[in-house]
Parts: C-alpha cells; structure tokens; sequence
C-alpha cells in the first residue's frame, strides 16, 4: 500500500487543477467579472503547471489501482493540458471582444481538464466514469454559455441530453462487467476474462464501447456533433475538438487494451464496425455541408475512425500510431477553428463557404494558412496530416485489417472534396465584401499551427514517435 505522499505525487498534476479551480474560482467569485483577464492568466498557469507536473513525475499507480500514472497517463496530460491552455487563450480574448467575459469560462476549461486527466489515468471502471462525468459537465455548461444565444442554448441541451444516454449505456456496461468479471479494476478484469468470465463481460464492453464512441463522436454515436459544433461558441469548440478526444481516446485504449487483452479478437470486430462507419459516413455527410463548422464536424468523425484503426490493431504500434495521429489531429483542427476565429465580416463571423469567397485576396496570409490545414487533414504529403494516416495505415495492415484500411484510403480521398472546395472557393470566387481586421491571438495561433503542419512536423516526428512509443510501452502489449 502506496503511503500518502507517495499517492500525492502520483495525483499532482490533477491536485494542481483541483485547488487551482477552487482558488481560481474564489478570486472571480469575491472579484467578479472584472477579475476575468487575472482569472484567465492564473487558469493558463494552472495548466502548464500540471503539464509539467505530469511530464516529470514519479510512475506508479495509487488508490487501490484505481489510478495510474504511466508514460501514456504523461503524453495524454502534457498534450491535453496544453491544449486546453490555448482553450483558456482563444476563449478569453473571443469573450472580450463579443463584449461577454465572464470569469467562470477558464474555469471551466480547467474542471474539463481535470476530468480528462482523470480519464486518461483511470485504472478501473469508478475512476474512468468520474473522470467521464467531470469533463462531460463542464463542457455542457461551456457549450451553452452565452446564454442568449439560443443556438449556444441549443447546442448545449442537445449535447446535454445526448450525454445522459451515453453515460446510461458507459454505466450499464460497466455493471455488466463488474458482475461478471467480479471487480471494478482492469487488472482483474483482465485477469477474470482471461479465465473465462462469460459472455455477460463482452456483452459489457460492446455498452462500454458505445458509451465511449459518443465522446469521440464516432459514428452511428456522432449524431451530437454537427448540431453542437454549429451552434456552440467557436471557441469552445476549438476546444471541445481537440483536448477531449485525446482523453477518451487514451481512455478506449485503457480501458480495452488492459481490461480485455484476451478477448481482442471479440471488441476487434465492434471496433472496426465502428471505424468503418466513422471514415465512410464523415467523408460521405461533409460533402453536403455549406457551413464550415458542420463540415469541421463531420471531419472529426472521419479522423476518429482513422484513430480507432490504432487500437483496433491492438498491438504496441497501434497505439503510437493513435497517440501521434491524435496529436496531429489536435494540431491541425485547432489551426483550423483559429483560423474561424480570426475571420469576420462586417462583425459577423465567417462561418459559411461562401464567406470565405474571394478570402485570398483579402487575407492572403489565412487563406495560406487554411490551405496549408486542409492539406494537411486531406493527408498530402508531407503535411502532417499524412504522416498521421501513415502511422495508422501501416499499423492496421500490419495487424491483418489491410481490408479496413484501404477503405480508410477511400475514404480519405472522398473527403478530400470538401477540402478542395474550400480551397477553389478561396482562391478563384470573387469577394462579396472587405474583411474586418483579424485579432492576433486567433491568427497567432493559426499561423502556428500551419507552420508547423505544413513544415515543422517534419522535424517534430521522430521525438514525436520516440514519445508515443513509450506510452504505447505502458500497455505492455506486443
């Protein structure tokens, strides 16, 4: 039994967004809105704190193994975190020019962190739902938080909803196992399937699966998506896009890698079902979309599927390929959403195709950029984009699912479509009007995230993979 400190150590990271919520929220609530730019600066710290804590901390597991701190727990973190940091960024300086800051906003951010860190280091089925519960809450509240907004409203009463039946059929799942297998815990739960715990285990793990392809918006448990992404501030789902699907993702891979080793050939099948119907509905549904973010919506089903192929494979290079995938993902659909940020017209954001009519001769810099990010997801090489789908192919063919993947091919280049129809109505339709000069936070965030999609990434992959394998390492899987 792990003393005190010892467990303290372990929890750091999640212990510095605990007290660093309360005390930040304590400072807004004595403060008021006028605390909000403090609130904001202590909540980016409070982030980059426990992605430090996270990237140099003692390994082990604590609470009855109920939480684990590993190289994977350390990758999700120090990405999540950081993430979640230029959340509290492009969110913020959004508030203040929509004239709405509020101090509760970074907050939340940190509460939705706090709950993903805790979703990547649960070690049983009671950690990996609290940690489901806390972030799903606070994104709630940040989706619908411009209350008079009635698509924001909207968008959050639907996700809200939605959410509900998902942690429904996480929960009926996970007590499907726990009566079958005995224990709460993945090491015993692995333990028990391996010496034959019933069918009434994969039977859980299928409700499990479903319950956690609605946090990753995989298809058919997407449905949430494109009305949320739509209707939710811009900011929120810059952020609502990136930080959370790593977390579940790492989650998916945990909770099935560790806590169903031996029954890989039974949750191989659902999963694959699931990442075909991810890539080939998101491509297929994307084609028809004119506002820019259900098309960004429909793009992110189509790379869960992509990802799932990672742990599908269920060996060592599967999930590197998933864990460098996601951090490319991150990376680019953040430029994306930075770019939406950055473009208005008239006052009024820039959210449909043909608002982006004649963008290169207006901002020629962004419509670099925004080209530079559809190559990128659309996979051409080099972009980063293609050196995530490589991962994830070469991982999948490796382990026999060669079928799955050139479907994913396929796929990939359907949905290429969309990203090219960007790019002509960009570069060669004619402006409907002048553009309103672009905040530097949002356009900092997307020319950073185009230089390195579009050039860096070449320099990153290595110590990127070298990362990525040894938290694929710490599932201890061939």
């Amino acid at each position: 039994m792990m003393d005190f400190s010892g467990a303290v150590a372990l929890a750091l990271p999640e212990i510095i967004l605990a007290v660093g919520a309360l005390i930040l929220l304590m400072v807004g609530a004595f403060g008021g809105d006028k605390s909000t730019g403090l609130v904001s600066v202590g909540s980016g710290g409070v982030l980059i704190a426990g992605a430090v804590a996270a990237a140099y901390g003692p390994l082990g597991s604590t609470f009855n193994g109920g939480f684990v701190a590993d190289n994977a727990a350390a990758f999700a973190k120090v990405f999540i975190y950081g993430f979640s940091a230029v959340g509290v960024l492009l969110g913020d300086r959004w508030l203040k020019r929509m004239a709405a800051s509020k101090f509760e906003f970074p907050v939340l951010i940190v509460i939705a962190a706090l709950g993903m860190g805790m979703m990547a280091s649960a070690g049983d089925l009671i950690s990996l739902y609290i940690g489901v519960e806390l972030q799903s809450l606070a994104l709630y509240v940040l989706c619908a938080f411009r209350r008079d907004d009635a698509k924001a409203s909207e968008a959050g009463l639907k996700y809200f909803v939605l959410g509900a039946l998902s942690s429904g059929l996480l929960l009926y799942g996970a007590s499907l196992i726990y009566g079958f297998a005995g224990s709460t815990k993945f090491v015993d739960i692995a333990a028990a399937v391996q010496a034959g715990a019933g069918q009434g285990a994969i039977f859980g793990v299928v409700f499990l699966i479903c319950g956690l392809a609605f946090k990753v918006s995989a298809a058919p448990f997407h449905m949430w998506t494109p009305d949320v992404y739509e209707g939710a501030p811009t900011p929120v789902v810059a952020f609502v896009a990136a930080a959370p699907k790593m977390a579940a993702m790492v989650l998916f891979a945990r909770a099935l890698l560790q806590g169903f080793p031996g029954a890989v050939g039974q949750w191989q099948q659902v999963l694959v079902v699931v990442a075909a119907l991810s890539m080939g509905w998101g491509a297929l549904a994307g084609l028809r979309q004119r506002n820019l973010k259900r098309l960004l919506a429909y793009s992110s089903v189509t790379n869960i599927g992509y990802a799932l192929l990672g742990i599908a494979a269920g060996t060592d290079q599967g999930v590197t390929a998933m864990l460098v995938f996601m951090v490319l993902y991150m990376i680019d659909t953040t430029g994306l959403f930075a770019c939406l940020l950055a473009l208005n017209r008239d006052g009024k954001p820039m959210e449909t195709l043909a608002d982006f009519a004649g963008l290169a001769k207006e901002k020629p810099g962004l419509a670099l950029c925004i080209t530079g990010l559809s190559f990128s997801v659309m996979g051409i090489p080099p972009f980063a984009g293609f050196w995530a789908k490589f991962y994830v192919f070469k991982a999948a063919i490796a382990a026999g699912l060669w079928p799955i993947a050139v479907f994913g091919l396929v796929a990939s280049v359907v949905a290429a479509f969309y990203y090219l129809r960007i790019i002509k109505t960009m570069w060669f339709d004619p402006s409907p009007g002048r553009t309103d000069a672009s905040p530097l936070d949002a356009r900092g965030v997307a020319v950073a995230a185009a230089l390195f999609s579009c050039g860096l990434v070449v320099l990153a992959l290595n110590p990127l993979d070298t990362v990525a394998k040894l938290a694929a390492a710490a599932f201890h899987l061939s």
